[in-house]
């Protein structure tokens, strides 16, 4: 006969209960290696900064062109720190199709540069400038605030009045108010849609002289002494700009004085035509001829 083997009931060990340390050690090693495993799990935020990240990425996601801090602020709690969470999404953007980037003082969504051609099809076609009007808006960009003479002045040829309504027409060029000189001549300089079409943050981001060498844009045999204008871009008018509907204070006066002989001349003639016709002689005189 075969002896049978006797069964022993099994031995239970105690496992600390509650949020002693086995328990813990246990829940953390398995939230670990689901963050570890996961791939589209990033190092999020606490969630009340989580959540401000969401509403300035909505805000800027549905408008319908560039925003700036002050506009972004609104939708956010007083005395939030917009420019960080902006900073934290442009860096978080950075290696994605969509990237978020400052134009013009302000900040909007742009495809990536390196996948604009997937988008070529869907772009639309804008009419090519004639090489007087590029090298119109570049004087204006460069020299700004500047007339329609030193415009000529400096390109060396007459400047027609179709080329500068063309760039104000594409809203590149806008008058920003007239010249304290003999004529009054009109100002120009660009605008936020000439940052913007361009990506530049501000004017001062156009290229200066070694950039412009080194694209090829300027010609080799240029003068030792020649430079390039550090460009500038202040929306309130210089000393030497009046507004555009100001009347000068001279032309004002002559206008005034003007109108004061008028008024003089007026009253003359009313005087005279009220005076009784005369032959020189007096009345009672006139009376007694035989």
């Amino acid at each position: 006969m075969t002896k049978e083997k006797r069964m022993e009931p099994p031995r239970l060990s105690l496992v600390p209960s509650g949020r002693d340390h086995g328990a813990s050690d246990v829940g953390d090693g398995v939230a670990d290696d689901e963050a570890q495993n996961s791939p589209n799990v990033a190092a999020l935020p606490f969630a009340d900064h989580r959540e401000k990240l969401r509403i300035v990425e909505a805000v800027l996601f549905a408008a319908s062109e560039p925003l700036d801090i002050a506009r972004l602020a609104n939708h956010l709690p007083e005395g939030e720190d917009v420019a960080a969470l902006l900073e934290e999404l442009r860096a978080f953007y950075a290696g994605r199709g969509v990237n978020l980037v400052k134009v013009a003082g302000k900040w909007a969504f742009r495809t990536a540069s390196d996948l604009s051609y997937l988008l070529e099809r869907f772009a639309t076609q804008e009419r090519r400038l004639s090489k007087a009007a590029l090298e119109t808006l570049s004087i204006i960009a460069y020299h700004q605030p500047v007339t329609r003479a030193e415009i000529e002045e400096i390109r060396g040829v007459t400047t027609s009045a179709g080329t500068l309504d063309i760039l104000l027409e594409t809203g590149w060029v806008r008058l920003r108010g007239r010249r304290r000189a003999p004529g009054r001549p009109v100002t120009y300089g660009t605008s936020d849609s000439f940052l913007e079409h361009f990506s530049l943050d501000s004017i001062k981001d156009l290229p200066g002289l070694a950039e412009l060498r080194a694209s090829g844009l300027l010609d080799g045999n240029l003068p030792p002494d020649f430079t390039v204008p550090e460009p500038t871009d202040i929306a309130a008018l210089m000393p030497d700009e009046l507004p555009l509907d100001a009347i000068d204070e001279e032309d004002a006066g002559a206008e005034a004085e003007a109108d004061e002989i008028e008024t003089e001349e007026d009253g003359d003639a009313d005087a005279s035509l009220d005076a009784p016709a005369s032959d020189g002689l007096p009345a009672d005189d006139e009376a007694d001829k035989p």
